[in-house]
């Protein structure tokens, strides 16, 4: 497989199965290879002291407190279940993120392909712990990290038994200004820890996700919506469904530009050889028994002659046969004795 790109539902179904089947749809149509969901329960989750995001406050206000928000945002593990048996069915592979042990679990015996860990459990012990010892490939997001966070969590995951490691670079903010972006880092990361890399994008448009693409990234995550208006906390950082499949063209476009390292003639081109390149030509009127000189010859299209590289070992050379201006001038004439 090329680039693995997960759609990124979250918590946009906004607490109801229903949407969370359309965003499926959605996410199969736009050309996602996953769709994934978070599974958390809030009480697990967040204290009830704990305070929103200043993102989370601009979008669903500050009156209610964090651990209301989500609790009208969880799915129920019989919903998620229904879930990963609506994407088997419609094509298209099921993720979902744990977010406290108990649903690690859960989601365990629904066997996932690998779990993605959210950058904010890069720094929870138990977490990477029970993670690892499922023995499964991980793939880690690594917003709000430095090099030592991201050096002690994969000393954690590889020490208790975790699969293939994939890291991908990752800014914590929603919407992610541009300046924030750093996309270098990625391949500072692939360099330092010799694992692949990857990005997960929270920048408004498709354009990043793109050009991690065309620097290597093996592993592309992209927020979702059916509607960037609906009301909640990511819903205007996240990408309507026909953005999510032009991004996602976009990117295969990309996979297949980026080709092979070898500087080769392609089918396409070589068709073109003759028409764009230049012969060696007759400037004017040259009689047999003439000799060849920078007077007399030229180069002009199309390039179906000797090739100007071999100039100077036609001049000196004498014409063994009349050629008009502008014709083409025999190999022949280079190659005899």
């Amino acid at each position: 497989m090329g680039i693995m790109i997960i759609a990124e539902a979250g918590v946009n179904h906004n607490g109801s199965l229903e949407l969370a089947k359309q965003m499926v749809v959605k996410a199969q149509e736009a050309g996602a290879d996953y769709v994934k969901f978070q599974t958390f329960q809030p009480e697990k989750l967040v204290s009830r002291h704990a305070a929103k995001a200043e993102y989370q406050k601009a979008e669903t206000g500050s009156e209610e407190s964090q651990l209301e928000m989500l609790k009208k945002l969880a799915l129920t593990q019989e919903e998620f279940v229904e879930l990963k048996t609506y994407c088997e069915e419609i094509g298209i592979g099921f993720l979902s993120t744990p977010f406290d042990l108990e649903s690690i679990d859960f989601l365990e015996r629904m066997e996932p392909d690998f779990w993605k860990i959210p950058s904010g459990e890069v720094t929870n012990m138990p977490y990477l712990i029970k993670l690892a010892q499922t023995h499964r490939p991980i793939v880690m997001s690594t917003g709000m990290c430095t090099t030592e966070d991201i050096k002690d969590a994969l000393n954690i995951l590889k020490m208790y038994g975790a699969g293939e490691i994939t890291l991908l670079h990752c800014n914590t903010q929603y919407p992610t200004p541009m300046e924030d972006v750093n996309l270098y880092a990625m391949e500072t990361m692939r360099e330092s820890f010799a694992l692949p890399v990857g990005y997960s994008d929270h920048t408004i448009g498709i354009e990043v996700p793109i050009a991690a693409a065309a620097l290597g990234a093996v592993v592309l995550e992209k927020h979702f919506t059916l509607d960037q208006t609906m009301e909640g906390p990511d819903h205007a950082a996240s990408l309507e469904p026909e953005q999510l499949k032009a991004m996602i063209q976009a990117v295969r476009n990309i996979e297949q530009a980026l080709g092979c390292k070898e500087k080769q003639i392609t089918a396409s081109e070589s068709a073109n050889r003759a028409v764009a390149r230049k012969s060696i030509v007759a400037e004017c009127a040259i009689c047999a028994g003439e000799v060849f000189s920078e007077k007399n010859l030229t180069v002009k299209r199309p390039g179906s002659g000797i090739s100007p590289m071999r100039w100077f070992d036609l001049i000196g050379k004498t014409a063994t046969r009349d050629y008009e201006a502008d014709e083409c001038i025999s190999p022949d004439e280079i190659e005899k004795a």
